[in-house]
């Protein structure tokens, strides 16, 4: 954890990277014993600890009170941190022989994704973002210090807008907020080192500025604070995005993780024809091919694009543009509303 520290110091690994690295060492302690020895372990009893770590409930999720299992990107996740560790500490000298290559359990990729992790539907999106316009009117009466219904709604619109990584959310400050020739923008820190400047919708743009002047006065510079000054926690998030969802229309309504708000975005920019490189520009990725992962199937989008098929639209008469020669008096020449 020292070198994962250095490497953090430098900018070699990000702050989020670095927390995993930390929790999925400690986990692996936890599930190996801590009496044991690290270089009597074999392959064999690392892939008892890989099931170990399959079969244990997920915690982020305990709150619901469903007991949700790891997935198969967090059991990849979780491998790939205990073989940094054992390359580690082969290279210093803990063991004499790496035993993740005889380790045969991997994650296996289920078909599809966690209904919790999957997009949500355009109305179910819609109903959150509605949820998040108008929270005060619907809120759970509190005190006035501990009122939290503008710093929610402007967590669920920036999730569900612009998909960025909860880490990244978290760690934002307000200084990271600017204008630019009447535009507002968030200039996020992401993974690698990497940055981005997102113009925000004006919608959110609105909501960030009455939040910004109703935020309470703290010598901490995050953007996101607790009722007490503090800036917010990861695990939080979760729970703000259930105090909305209860505003939500029930037939309308269903869980979603702060990750799924990512998959929400990708999957409806990219749905309305959203421009690939734009659309990973505001993800922070640094290769088109990543956003595959990001994009998930809505329901009824096939039939839309075959009942708009570009083959079968007819030759166009010269000079007319795409919707008179197509007999649409304007709009998406695609169908879509």
């Amino acid at each position: 954890m020292e070198l994962v520290r250095a490497k953090m110091v430098t900018g070699a690994l990000s702050a989020g990277t670095g927390e995993v690295y930390a929790r999925d060492v400690a986990t692996f302690v936890r599930l190996a014993r801590p009496g044991r020895i690290l270089d009597d372990l074999s392959g064999e009893d690392v892939d008892a600890i890989l099931l170990a770590f399959a079969r244990k409930p997920d915690e982020r999720r305990a709150a619901t009170g469903a007991e949700v299992r790891q997935s198969a990107s967090s059991q990849a996740r979780f491998r790939r941190s205990v073989s940094a560790m054992f390359k580690h500490a082969a290279l210093a000298g803990w063991v004499q022989l790496n035993p993740m290559p005889s380790a045969t359990v991997m994650a296996r990729e289920r078909g599809g994704l966690r209904p919790e992790r999957r997009a949500l539907t355009k109305e179910q999106a819609e109903g959150l973002i509605g949820a998040a316009r108008s929270p005060a009117a619907a809120a759970r009466p509190r005190r006035r210090d501990q009122r939290t219904d503008l710093r929610d709604s402007l967590i669920v619109l920036l999730l569900t807008t612009l998909g960025p990584r909860v880490s990244e959310l978290v760690r934002a400050n307000v200084e990271d907020f600017f204008i630019n020739d009447g535009v507002r923008y968030w200039r996020i820190f992401g993974k690698g080192g990497r940055t981005r400047d997102v113009p925000l919708p004006r919608d959110v743009a609105a909501v960030l500025a009455e939040y910004l002047q109703a935020r309470p006065a703290s010598p901490d510079k995050a953007l996101l604070l607790s009722w007490r000054g503090k800036r917010l926690a990861r695990g939080d998030v979760q729970a703000v995005i259930d105090r909305m969802q209860e505003l939500v229309d029930p037939d309308h309504r269903r869980t979603v993780t702060p990750h799924g708000l990512r998959h929400t975005t990708a999957t409806h920019l990219l749905a309305d024809g959203t421009d690939m490189d734009s659309v990973r520009r505001v993800l922070g990725h640094s290769d088109l091919s990543t956003l595959g992962r990001y994009r998930d199937e809505l329901p009824g989008e096939l039939e839309v694009a075959m009942r708009a098929h570009p083959l079968l639209r007819g030759p166009r008469p010269s000079g007319l543009p795409r919707d008179e020669a197509s007999g649409q008096s304007g709009g998406d020449p695609s169908g879509r509303s």
